[in-house]
């Protein structure tokens, strides 16, 4: 950090700040060294840390369902095997029970969905200080390892899900019949502009909602770790164990609301009005 004794603020910039390579007017390309600079690098700046933990974080979901589908076998499953059929069990019954179409997709990306949320989730249970403390012994100042408190990452996701929705209602409705699903409901033809204006304002707030629900609850969560290691170290064991305890129902239940909600828009689109 800039000091060995920050502040409160310092200490909690220092955790909220993600490693950022992009622009500086100053500097050419170069990596941030503090938020002003990771600012100042305007749109096109990348958040090196997000994009790395994200795909360390989607590989190992990857290989751990990989592993247990190489170990399947016709008797019993135990260990690995039984913890892999268990969320696949899980997650197929919920697209049965909430999907109304015929789609090959839905059901690995549901799968895809909740598997990696709850993946890049689940590193928030590590100690706060425990991997940013690591890469600065290795001379790198900023390391956020949770890729869900970065609106960056949870927005990318619902907008690759807002396309899936248009691609998949124009593709089973048409152009013709998505445009009036837009344009002709709720008031009919004769209020076509106001139907537009409802009707888009929903669709766009589908991916909005999406990004903006998983990253409050998860940048939530993380700033309190960050509060309680502020406090003396009985108050943190006292607090940071109960609170964890807690955050796994809240990391479980995000990943489970980010993927329903995936399911139930798709078969929505799949659905003629």
């Amino acid at each position: 950090m800039a000091s060995e004794n920050p502040t409160a603020t310092e200490y909690i910039q220092h955790h909220l700040t993600n490693l950022t390579f992009g622009h500086h007017p100053v500097n050419g390309w170069s990596f941030a060294h503090g938020a002003t600079e990771a600012s100042e690098m305007g749109f096109m700046a990348i958040h090196v840390d997000t994009i790395a933990w994200a795909l360390i974080l989607g590989f190992t979901f990857c290989g751990i369902f990989y592993l247990g589908a190489k170990r399947a076998t016709s008797g019993v499953p135990s260990g690995l095997l039984n913890a892999v059929e268990a969320v696949v069990d899980f997650v197929d019954n919920a697209v049965r029970e909430s999907f109304n179409g015929k789609s090959a997709m839905i059901a690995p990306l549901a799968l895809t969905i909740f598997g990696w949320i709850f993946m890049m989730n689940l590193v928030k249970l590590l100690p706060i200080d425990l991997v940013p403390t690591l890469f600065k012994m290795a001379g790198v100042e900023y390391m956020k390892i949770v890729p869900t408190t970065d609106i960056n990452a949870t927005l990318g996701m619902s907008i690759g899900v807002f396309l899936l929705i248009i691609f998949y209602s124009i593709k089973i409705k048409g152009a013709g019949g998505f445009l009036g699903e837009l344009t002709l409901q709720p008031f009919g033809k004769w209020l076509l502009p106001f139907n537009f204006l409802l009707e888009g304002v929903g669709l766009i707030a589908k991916p909005i909602s999406l990004a903006l629900r998983l990253f409050g609850n998860m940048y939530s969560g993380e700033l309190i770790f960050i509060l309680i290691a502020l406090l003396p170290f009985y108050a943190q064991w006292l607090l940071s164990v109960p609170w964890a305890i807690f955050h796994i129902f809240v990391i479980i239940l995000q990943a489970f609301i980010f993927m329903m909600l995936t399911i139930v828009y798709l078969s929505m689109a799949h659905e003629h009005h």
